[in-house]
């Protein structure tokens, strides 16, 4: 059954010493804004949710090289393989196949653009699937501070002439030595209806939040240096949500108590109008809001 709430979230978490998402065109650095606040891009926190949805077993269009649990290397094969949705002439109907297998469709949308198998017109399909989960960008607490280090190879890469050793090659790595980060979010239940996205998926999305960077180590981003700290999941009680998604986000924020601290100590964390809602903190993570 689709989705007949309105949901929303937000999910504090800390980086210590780590690259939580480089940027390519500034030679890999930590993001930041033009005041100097971290930020973590939507493309970025959805990879770590299809990763978290992949490893609890669920069907993903949008699979990275490196979590790839089927044969297709492109997305284009991997729709091809879909041979019910190939069968299929009517773009509704092939993008209402597409949302029941693959859970980051139902969630998320997908365009799908390609050229059909044997299909001889060259116009091939282009249906857009509108996906009820938004995710904002993910922004710092604080101005963050980076700080860049000087990396060597030392071992050849190709042979040499004569089996000599090669020159080192130089190389820079960039992290962030503290930040914490306040992701928000919302599920549009008429979206939801739309896609089939329903109830459980809701509490799978829930559970990728609480498990974001598990699974998710590189040289970039030790095991343990990133850590969803706090998720705050707003259940409101009509499809139109009880209060904006507005006064969720904005009223769910962190201030300063410990300046000293370089955890998720250095706040207390504020939560300003929820009347009408039921409290459930069940952990330490994890506090639920009902409407």
């Amino acid at each position: 059954m689709s989705l007949t709430k309105k949901i929303d979230f937000v999910a504090f978490f800390t980086v210590n010493k780590a690259n939580p998402n480089g940027d390519p065109l500034n030679g890999n650095r930590p993001r930041i804004d033009y005041e100097g606040f971290g930020e973590v891009s939507d493309v970025c926190i959805k990879r770590k949710i299809r990763n978290r949805w992949i490893d609890m077993g669920q069907e993903i269009f949008v699979q990275s090289d490196e979590k790839r649990v089927d044969d297709y290397r492109s997305l284009k094969e991997r729709f091809e393989g879909y041979s019910e949705a190939q069968a299929e002439k009517d773009p509704d109907k092939i993008a209402k196949l597409a949302c029941e297998k693959w859970l980051d469709i139902r969630g998320f949308g997908q365009v799908l653009a390609f050229k059909k198998k044997g299909d001889s017109t060259g116009k091939g399909v282009s249906i857009g699937v509108r996906g009820p989960v938004s995710i904002h960008t993910a922004t710092s607490l604080e101005v963050v501070e980076i700080s860049s280090m000087q990396i060597t190879k030392s071992v050849n890469s190709e042979p040499t002439k004569n089996n000599e050793k090669s020159s080192d090659t130089m190389g820079t790595k960039h992290r962030i030595e503290f930040g914490t980060y306040k992701l928000c979010g919302s599920v549009n239940v008429q979206l939801a209806e739309k896609t089939g996205f329903s109830n459980e998926d809701a509490e799978l999305l829930k559970k990728a939040l609480c498990s974001l960077f598990e699974n998710d180590a590189s040289s970039a981003r030790p095991e343990g240096s990133i850590e969803v700290n706090r998720v705050y999941w707003v259940e409101h009680d009509t499809k139109t949500g009880k209060i904006s998604s507005a006064s969720v986000h904005r009223g769910i924020s962190a201030e300063i108590v410990d300046p000293q601290k370089r955890d998720f100590n250095r706040y207390t964390i504020k939560e300003d109008g929820f009347d009408g809602f039921e409290r459930q903190q069940v952990n330490e993570q994890l506090v639920i809001y009902k409407a």
